[in-house]
């Protein structure tokens, strides 16, 4: 009995690199990491504002903050949806 020369997986492609896939995926979906990095920003931007936050309590701070992130992944997520949708319906060529 000698092995098949078929792939045990055909889907799984072995060639693919990390960098590659991520970019497939940010075509198909471009809202999802720009959400990923909106997200990453507002983050960063809390910590860096919670050394200057002068007289302002530390839980009204994360607070801001946590609203903030959310908001700009909502948005994200709507808009990709939003995209998709249009890509879907109005973009695509009738059958």
């Amino acid at each position: 009995m000698s092995p098949s020369q078929e792939s045990v997986y055909p889907d799984y492609e072995t060639e693919t690199s990390q960098t590659s896939k991520l970019i497939k995926k940010f075509k198909e979906t471009p809202f999802v990491p720009i959400g990923m990095a909106g997200f990453t920003a507002v983050v960063a931007y809390g910590l860096y504002k919670l050394k200057h936050r002068g007289d302002m309590k530390l839980s009204l701070h994360l607070i801001h903050m946590r609203v903030a992130a959310q908001g700009f992944t909502v948005g994200a997520l709507t808009c990709g949806v939003l995209y998709s949708m249009f890509r879907e319906y109005v973009v695509k060529p009738k059958e």
